[in-house]
């Protein structure tokens, strides 16, 4: 089921602050446990505030170049917590995506390649993290709000003892 220019998808999305992250992956990969884990994670400071928008099936949409996803008006509110069931709980219903995450990626690697860490969503890029099968994706998603890239310089400094060249120079990702 569709829309012009949306479409109807498996996954889920939370917004953690003002960005939107939207999580892929086979039926039982983790998404619902991972939104969850978001959810407690800004609960307890150690991100932005997080709401759920979506469980199970959201809908995204290419918006002047931004992708925006929404619950499911039939699961608007609900998520899945395993163990418990079917649950109610606080949602928004819209956001950008600013983050995907695909659970159990095949390409999933310790370190990625640029190609890897970016998806194409109906035309409009969005950043991505693909996580290994048997990884939850909490620490690497953390890892993505609260880090910045770095780039490995070859330049030695007077400062190394070493001289091999193995200092990190932080760059701001923007």
């Amino acid at each position: 089921m569709s829309e012009p220019g949306g479409a109807k998808v498996h996954g889920s999305a939370v917004r953690i602050g003002q960005h939107g992250v939207l999580i892929r992956g086979a039926s039982g990969a983790g998404k619902s446990r991972l939104a969850f884990d978001l959810i407690l994670a800004g609960r307890a400071g150690q991100i932005a505030p997080t709401v759920l928008i979506g469980d199970d099936r959201v809908w995204l949409q290419p918006r002047q170049g931004q992708l925006m996803v929404r619950p499911v008006h039939e699961l608007a509110g609900l998520i899945e917590i395993r163990g418990l069931g079917i649950r109610r709980c606080d949602f928004v219903t819209e956001a950008e995506i600013s983050l995907l995450v695909d659970l159990s990626a095949p390409d999933a690697a310790r370190l990625p390649s640029e190609e890897a860490l970016i998806a194409n969503i109906f035309g409009v890029l969005v950043p991505r993290i693909p996580v290994a099968p048997g990884f939850s994706g909490l620490s690497l998603v953390i890892a993505a709000l609260t880090t910045t890239e770095a780039v490995v310089s070859t330049h030695t400094t007077g400062d190394c003892l070493k001289g091999i060249g193995n200092h990190i120079n932080h760059t701001i990702v923007s």
